[in-house]
């Protein structure tokens, strides 16, 4: 079964205006006989007969989220001043803040909710000697989620490989991580890219996360590092989190763009000093998405025109639990993924 280069696609999705789709076969062009519809592309999926059009389900029929077409959803992480997840807060505990204007919350949980998570893997020449105990990290991860979990693969070096398309299978997964033909070229902003349009187009559920491991600096990229931001911060953006295998040295370069990539979307990047630490982190990181709030608004004041950009701050406080951290996305641009 032949690989999926990613990117291809994503340049000819780029020439019509659009984010890269992912999955396109590496030798299947698009048809010229069958335009593409980008309109059905980006918009949300439509309700299936007799289901409610402000409702959304997973495949199996498991957990349902209302939501309005306008309102805002963000998964949020709340930690203490000993960066202890505080799992316990109510509605009340939150203030939410969009273009400086305090929001009115139409729904709020703490559930254990299936996620779509998308694992990009840097497949380079110096990730060689990396690659046994990063994957037997992933598969900590994957093992330590939800049953119910969606979960792709992408390797990549110049370009990025769709391995293995949204599954819940271990051992479809595992086969995917060791698809390692090392390259010499890290496309790190692209493979974001492109995986962030398969999460958007193609997830089969609401949740989104995007996890990114590597070791090295962009240095093959078409998409800059801020264009790659501006792209994650979609409405329906996911969270991503990475883990730099950098070690004390200084790749000050790769380090800060790794920050930058988790910190608009929420997430969190780890530098570890040594591979032993990323089962630790990858365990963490299970612990992590399975413990977040879901807090949903319809935002209230501020510019709703296409592309403007709307700054989010987020807050808790609760008695007796001192200074609060919460993560989550820190704006989005309005209408569809910018490009």
């Amino acid at each position: 079964m032949p690989r999926k280069n990613l990117l291809p696609r994503l340049a000819f999705l780029m020439w019509l205006g659009m984010a890269g789709l992912a999955s396109a076969q590496q030798t299947a062009p698009p048809a010229p006989q069958q335009p593409p519809q980008p309109m059905d592309n980006q918009k949300e999926p439509s309700a299936a007969p007799g289901q409610p059009a402000d409702s959304s389900t997973d495949d199996e029929g498991g957990f349902v989220f209302k939501k309005e077409v306008q309102e805002v959803v963000l998964h949020a992480t709340v930690v203490d001043e000993h960066r202890r997840l505080a799992t316990h807060l109510d509605k009340a505990s939150f203030t939410v803040l969009q273009d400086g204007r305090q929001q009115t919350i139409t729904s709020f949980h703490r559930d254990d909710v299936p996620v779509a998570i998308g694992i990009l893997i840097d497949n380079s020449g110096s990730m060689r000697d990396k690659r046994d105990q990063v994957n037997q990290a992933v598969m900590n991860l994957i093992r330590a989620s939800n049953p119910q979990d969606k979960v792709f693969v992408v390797n990549f070096t110049q370009n990025p490989y769709l391995d293995q398309d949204f599954t819940s299978d271990e051992s479809l997964l595992e086969k995917a991580l060791h698809q390692t033909s090392m390259g010499g070229s890290t496309a790190l902003y692209d493979a974001v890219v492109s995986a962030a349009a398969h999460l958007k187009n193609n997830a089969p559920l609401d949740k989104r996360i995007l996890l990114v491991i590597t070791d090295g600096n962009d240095n093959m990229s078409r998409v800059t590092l801020q264009e790659a931001v501006r792209k994650l911060q979609d409405k329906s953006g996911p969270t991503l989190y990475a883990v730099g295998l950098m070690g004390l040295t200084a790749q000050h370069e790769g380090r800060d763009a790794l920050q930058k990539l988790a910190d608009a979307t929420g997430g969190t990047a780890f530098f570890p000093d040594s591979l032993d630490q990323v089962s630790d982190i990858t365990r963490s990181l299970a612990h992590d998405i399975r413990s977040q709030y879901t807090i949903a608004y319809k935002p209230q004041g501020g510019g709703s025109g296409a592309g403007a950009y709307h700054p989010i701050v987020v807050e808790a406080r609760a008695p007796g639990l001192g200074k609060l951290t919460v993560r989550t996305r820190n704006g989005y641009y309005n209408g569809e993924m910018v490009r």
